[in-house]
């Protein structure tokens, strides 16, 4: 388990609840949660687009609406020219939307000050002079909302539920129509956050979401934004944050907790030893991506056990790696002759990785069942090493025969191998994803990763993570050898806190993909890509769990792709 506090994925109840709970139980009042809120977004859109000269925030009767209050008057505060479409009549707003609209009219930085102003307190002159403000669609000059440089979203928010109609479907409309680009406040109007999977009816398109506090379901996995997801904290303390969906969202902060420097007197004996086995005729390159990956992951040694007939192929691909040659089938592929080797070779290591390239002979097979039931060791297994256990899943249950104690066994399948594991097919499995993962790793007493959009990572007592980084540049073969390398090396150098190693190497995996796709796009991408853009994925990590950027509350805010 992780040591520090996860981010979790809530349904949109319950964050209506965490919001009660934050002003009832922890004393921060809902205005001042709503100006946090609004001041996030519009510091957003200055950073975002630092040259924009002209906003629209369209605005529901709402709390969506009352966000968007704060933000028309944090950006006209900023000097900017704010064009606010109010969607209904001001009376019609209540509550903390109202007292954003007065202090919106009155010029005042927040409603909590208008009270220590003078009474009238009228804007000054300049400021007033930013600001427009349109009743309604049928305005007069409703038009040049539309033709701002940058449009906000704030017309529903995750509380709503499909479908949208009547003058905010209107308004959704003229959104989709329009060329600027849109930050949706909280998310995309229309949308219904508790979905997993595509939207119906009329929803807004959206360049880039600020929303609060936790995701809901729709932001991880809604395909809602064609940019970033912010996920800001904006005053709720974390006793506040409540889920009853035991599904988590990995973050920069989960991840750089493992990558702190080294001390000055390091050695290579102190970050682990791990032993890949695998390749055969044809497949060299797999087990060779497999163990650079694992050094480029920061692995002290690696050793890659490979068929004899192929060893010189993936030695040349690396010098970094050792080799050791193993006794081979007429196929070449591993041999059961090879498995005494492979089990002394294993008493001087702290990792294996098993499968990369391995192929389906059924000798080679065997070797990789035997591995996986009788040694002591941490055991990331991927490819045809799952495939070897078609049929025959419960030989994946490792326990300690003198202590009864379960042992560590990573399995990484795609969907495919998923089915062969769990006798399920291909689209049920896609359809059910996160509870799929959840009751293959409770039941087998393993930390499942099943790889695709949104991989899931769920660990044996049924705790579920979502990772939120990678593209569809990395279908391609040989990502999965990249990711089974990146897995063992860091578990090699965290021995103690696997979990967490397995969580950290699926969002730097994805993470290593994202910045090769700014260099060679979705098409081109290839597996060494990711190698490549390792070192820059580690970076990138520390400079994200550090930023300060859109910091409201105690905790860096998380980013989705």
């Amino acid at each position: 388990m992780l040591t520090g506090l996860p981010m979790k994925i809530v349904t949109s109840s319950e964050m209506r609840e965490i919001d009660r709970v934050t002003s009832e139980k922890f004393g921060l009042p809902s205005l001042t949660l709503m100006e946090n809120a609004g001041s996030a977004v519009a510091e957003f859109a200055l950073i975002t687009y630092p040259a924009a000269k002209t906003f629209a925030v369209i605005c529901g009767k709402g709390n969506n609406g009352g966000d968007g209050f704060v933000v028309a008057r944090k950006l006209r505060d900023a000097g900017r020219e704010v064009r606010v479409l109010l969607l209904g009549d001001a009376k019609e707003l209540k509550g903390d939307a109202a007292a954003n609209y007065q202090a919106l009219l009155k010029g005042s930085k927040s409603p909590s000050l208008r009270k220590r102003r003078a009474k009238g307190g009228a804007p000054s002159r300049s400021s007033a002079s930013r600001l427009q403000i349109f009743p309604g669609l049928k305005a007069g000059g409703v038009a040049s909302v539309f033709q701002s440089e940058v449009l906000i979203d704030a017309i529903l928010g995750t509380g709503f539920r499909p479908p949208v109609s009547g003058v905010y479907a209107e308004a959704i409309a003229k959104i989709n129509a329009a060329s600027a680009p849109v930050i949706s406040v909280d998310i995309p109007s229309g949308a219904d956050a508790d979905l997993v999977g595509n939207q119906t009816g009329a929803v807004s398109r959206s360049n880039a979401i600020v929303t609060f506090t936790a995701p809901r379901p729709a932001h991880v996995f809604g395909n809602l934004s064609m940019g970033p997801t912010i996920i800001v904290p904006i005053g709720s303390p974390d006793e506040a944050i409540q889920s009853s969906l035991n599904l988590n969202l990995t973050t920069p902060a989960d991840v750089a907790v493992l990558l702190k420097p080294r001390p000055r007197d390091s050695n290579k004996g102190m970050y682990g030893h791990v032993l890949v086995v695998g390749g055969s005729v044809g497949k060299a390159g797999a087990a060779a991506m497999a163990g650079f990956s694992a050094l480029r992951a920061g692995a002290g040694l690696v050793t890659v056990a490979t068929p004899k007939s192929i060893l010189p192929t993936v030695a040349g691909f690396h010098p970094e790696l050792m080799t050791e040659p193993l006794a081979e089938t007429g196929d070449g592929t591993i041999s059961v002759h090879a498995l005494g080797l492979l089990q002394k070779l294993a008493e001087k290591t702290t990792v294996l990785a098993i499968g990369p390239g391995i192929s389906r002979n059924e000798e080679s097979a065997e070797i990789v069942r035997e591995l996986v039931m009788d040694s002591d060791l941490p055991i990331v297994l991927d490819a045809d090493g799952l495939n070897a256990f078609e049929g025959r899943v419960k030989d994946l249950n490792r326990k300690d025969r003198s202590k009864g104690a379960k042992r560590t066994l990573v399995l990484t399948p795609h969907p495919g191998e998923m089915s062969r594991l769990t006798g399920l097919s291909t689209q049920g499995i896609q359809r059910d994803r996160i509870n799929v993962a959840r009751a293959f790793a409770k039941e087998h007493g393993v930390i499942l990763v099943l790889k695709g959009d949104r991989t899931i990572v769920a660990d044996p007592s049924g705790e579920t993570w979502v990772n939120p980084t990678g593209n569809p540049g990395m279908a391609t073969g040989g990502t999965g050898d990249i990711l089974t390398g990146i897995v063992a090396g860091m578990i090699a150098q965290n021995p103690a806190r696997v979990f967490q190693a397995v969580l950290s190497a699926v969002y730097l995996h994805g993470l290593a993909g994202d910045i090769a796709l700014e260099s060679v796009g979705e098409h081109s991408l290839v597996a060494s890509d990711l190698v490549r853009s390792l070192p820059e994925a580690f970076q990138r990590v520390r400079m994200e769990a550090a930023q300060e950027d859109l910091r409201v509350g105690g905790r860096s805010p998380g980013i989705l792709s």
